[in-house]
């Protein structure tokens, strides 16, 4: 039987991530820790690890048939691969810093502006589309460093916290794009690495799906209980029980993770009472 190949970051934040997800998926792996390649015992995958920005190349050639990597490096390397889906972690910005004792007032400071970074294409292609002129310094790494030793007027990079462009003397001035990490895939996968494929984003979605969901179970009272199933729907519509006392009831339901806090405050506004907000592991739509 074939084995699906997918390449992941072989170090670093984006990497460990990357294998999270996958043994949440009940994906057994080896240890590939300084290894180059490991294989999963239970699922037909066999992982790559590899630098982040030589991702789109091999999948694009075969190598590996997918991959799991910043956006932002599909979108420097512009090799011809498919984005199949975001992932919803790694989220970063990529943004333009200058010195800040520099006065800023718009896009048009950087006009004839030398600026260094990492991602020229990104960058050329963003100046292109605002009609401005610069000049690009392309560097590998250490892009913070570039206005303090006078090799540029400007930086663009990828921003997480801002703290590495305070410690360089560097304020940020314009967020250029949004990235996070995204599935890629060849574009020839043949019939039986697709349907692995298939098997893995399943897998995938409905991890995805239980990470930005909670379940939520409560009591209420009967009065209240058209108003509160307004609040929480539920993927259809929620579970409801009798208790003892014939004027309550209990009421399970599904809320999603970034909503969760406001929801409780309405809940509560209407009476409800003993809530608990247990994680969901997967959640299958």
């Amino acid at each position: 039987m074939s084995k699906l190949k997918i390449a992941i970051q072989k170090s670093g934040r984006l990497s460990e991530k990357s294998i999270k997800l996958i043994q949440e998926c009940g994906i057994k792996i080896s240890n590939g820790e300084r290894k180059l390649k490991a294989e999963s015992s239970n699922f037909p995958i066999e992982i790559l690890f590899l630098r982040d920005d030589d991702i789109p190349q091999y999948v694009e050639q075969g190598v590996a048939d997918i991959g799991i990597l910043g956006e932002n490096e599909v979108w420097e390397k512009d090799k011809k691969v498919i984005v199949i889906s975001k992932l919803g972690f790694a989220n970063c910005k990529m943004s333009l810093a200058i010195p800040k004792d520099e006065f800023y007032k718009d896009i048009q400071y950087f006009s004839g502006k030398r600026i260094a970074t990492s991602y020229p294409i990104i960058l050329q292609k963003y100046f292109d589309s605002k009609s401005i002129i610069v000049e690009i310094e392309e560097i590998g790494g250490s892009v913070e460093i570039a206005t303090g030793i006078g090799l540029a007027d400007a930086v663009f990079d990828i921003v997480s916290t801002g703290s590495t462009l305070l410690m360089n003397g560097l304020k940020e001035v314009e967020v250029v794009t949004k990235s996070e990490a995204v599935l890629i895939s060849n574009t020839a996968l043949s019939t039986e690495k697709q349907q692995i494929l298939d098997r893995l984003l399943f897998r995938f979605q409905a991890v995805q799906n239980g990470n930005g969901n909670k379940y939520i179970l409560l009591n209420c009272p009967i009065k209240s209980l058209d108003q509160i199933t307004k609040i929480i729907p539920g993927m259809k519509s929620p579970t409801i029980l009798p208790l003892a006392n014939k004027e309550w009831c209990s009421l399970h339901s599904v809320v999603k993770e970034d909503e969760f806090w406001d929801v409780i405050d309405q809940l509560k506004a209407h009476g409800a009472e003993g809530i608990l907000v247990v994680p969901i592991e997967k959640m299958v739509l």
